[in-house]
């Protein structure tokens, strides 16, 4: 996996309500890629380019669609906002934020690119990486064509190295869809046009399959619980891709120490490898520890494939 195709977001803006249509969750995504493909990250400062091509390739449609929709979205998506929720850091009570998601946007009719400007209060939400964090291969989501789906799909793999979720609160859960409260009142349909939908989409698109209980209290529903496995064929082709390249490099892997922590470095970002990191573990730690795994013969060989992904030629 090329790593510019990573998505990374901190936990609070996954779990965070917010109305984008499919669309303006797109942009946004391809803004954070923006930032990983030029290595200079994100700051308030960062004015981040979406370009027609990028879109068209990643969501396949043609380009000259990607042009219309982007330059219609870039319209709506200076008044939205974002509600996110933290601890107030002197007295540990739950706090809660509105903010835009922007506060600068622009579309260059000519060459089809969207230019934007994350918000001050949103730049950490993306960038800080020091406690929890969710991250996948944008691959995961270019089929998706409900934004409720590409919603439900970043928050269950919150929980992607234990396969199921707590229960999710009805109307916590409506808002972290995106669901405004005037729609889909009535729990039929709900079920299906919003959730039942979403999950159809990524158990058709994604690598996971997902089912989910409804949880009641009498007879009204009150919140759902999903479990979830990685696809059958996902698992294979990693494993077929891991075994084809061992008879072959069974030997130290010859790297400098300055190596061997930008490797891990990146490593510790791989979607595919996020299911690794261990429960608590953030970012930093999670490299730290593969840095030291990579000195380590033996573990130097499950991470062969993935360093090859990454750039890094065995001697």
């Amino acid at each position: 996996m090329d790593m510019t195709e990573l998505v990374v977001k901190d936990n609070a803006l996954i779990q965070a309500s917010y109305t984008l249509d499919l669309v303006e969750q797109r942009l946004m995504l391809l803004a954070i890629m923006e930032a990983r493909e030029t290595g200079k990250g994100i700051t308030p400062d960062s004015l981040l380019q979406i370009h027609a091509h990028s879109y068209a390739e990643h969501f396949n449609i043609n380009k000259e669609t990607a042009y219309t929709v982007m330059k219609d979205a870039s319209k709506g998506l200076f008044d939205r906002y974002v509600t996110y929720h933290d601890k107030n850091p002197k007295t540990g009570k739950d706090r809660s934020f509105h903010c835009r998601w922007v506060d600068k946007i622009g579309y260059e009719k000519d060459t089809g690119i969207v230019y934007l400007r994350f918000t001050h209060d949103v730049v950490p939400l993306i960038t800080r990486l020091e406690q929890q964090f969710t991250s996948y291969d944008i691959e995961q989501i270019s089929s998706l064509n409900s934004g409720y789906a590409i919603r439900l799909y970043e928050l269950l793999i919150q929980w992607r190295s234990v396969g199921k979720t707590p229960v999710f609160d009805l109307q916590r859960f409506r808002q972290q869809l995106g669901v405004e409260e005037i729609k889909y009142s009535r729990m039929s349909d709900f079920k299906k046009y919003v959730l039942d939908f979403a999950v159809q989409q990524i158990n058709e698109h994604t690598d996971i399959t997902v089912k989910y209980d409804q949880h009641k209290q009498g007879r009204i529903i009150t919140g759902f619980t999903f479990n979830f496995k990685v696809k059958a064929k996902s698992k294979k082709a990693l494993e077929s891709k891991r075994d084809s390249d061992i008879p072959d490099m069974l030997t130290v892997l010859k790297m400098t120490d300055k190596q061997r922590g930008a490797f891990a470095s990146k490593l510790s970002q791989m979607s595919e490898l996020s299911s690794y990191a261990k429960q608590g573990e953030d970012y930093k730690q999670f490299a730290e520890r593969i840095e030291i795994e990579l000195l380590d013969e033996k573990k130097q060989v499950f991470y062969i494939p993935y360093l090859e992904k990454i750039g890094f030629e065995p001697s």
